[in-house]
């Protein structure tokens, strides 16, 4: 892993892969472990995750002197963003053992305080914050149907969620209101490729039928 500056991003730098990283090998079976190979997300800067930090930092009033989660953090890179834009409390929540050691290296490099939860909190009750983060937790289905059920408690509990996403396929559409759009890279895009736009939303109440 290699120290860059994030592309959109010149306030937050991160440990973000390069050619020579191998991490490939995450994704081969450990003998010694019963669990499922990881895939290295946090060894990148997902577009939904960018276009939520970007929003706050230009937007700081969002999250300052508020309480917040990072939920389905990866590299860290939303709740980093909410601690320099001057939240009072941030809390990430990641399951990933890789993960969560890289969380704790960007916090370090970017000189911020996080608090860490290293365990899956969307079967629970919400916690006591003011505002959920939640960037780009729609990109598989069973994914997004998992994050739903807690999302909606965390609207019933009266807890705002603002969700970043460059329009995958399970984004629940109907439910999100746009806020504002930013040209970002995605992980996957190639260097240089022409970037896209992805929206930063607020998760709206289900309407009674």
């Amino acid at each position: 892993m290699r120290l860059m500056l994030v592309p959109s991003l010149p306030e937050i730098q991160l440990y973000l892969a390069h050619p020579g990283s191998g991490l490939r090998r995450l994704l081969e079976p450990d003998d010694d472990s019963k669990a499922e190979p990881q895939p290295p997300y946090w060894a990148y800067a997902w577009a939904g995750g960018a276009v939520l930090a970007r929003y706050i930092l230009d937007k700081p009033s969002v999250v300052a002197g508020r309480r917040m989660l990072d939920l389905g953090a990866g590299s860290g890179l939303v709740g980093m963003a909410a601690a320099k834009a001057g939240a009072r409390e941030v809390i990430a929540a990641e399951i990933d053992r890789n993960g969560i050691a890289a969380l704790r290296l960007n916090a370090a490099a970017n000189g911020v305080a996080i608090d860490i939860v290293d365990k899956d909190i969307t079967a629970g009750l919400p916690p006591a914050v003011d505002l959920v983060l939640a960037g780009d937790v729609f990109y598989a289905q069973e994914v997004g149907l998992r994050m739903m059920p807690f999302l909606d408690r965390c609207l019933a509990a009266g807890i705002e969620v603002l969700v970043g996403d460059p329009g995958r396929a399970w984004l629940p559409r109907s439910r999100l209101r746009l806020l504002d759009e930013y040209q970002v890279p995605d992980f996957g895009d190639a260097k240089g490729a022409v970037v896209r736009p992805s929206g930063v939303f607020s998760l709206e109440k289900e309407r009674d039928r």
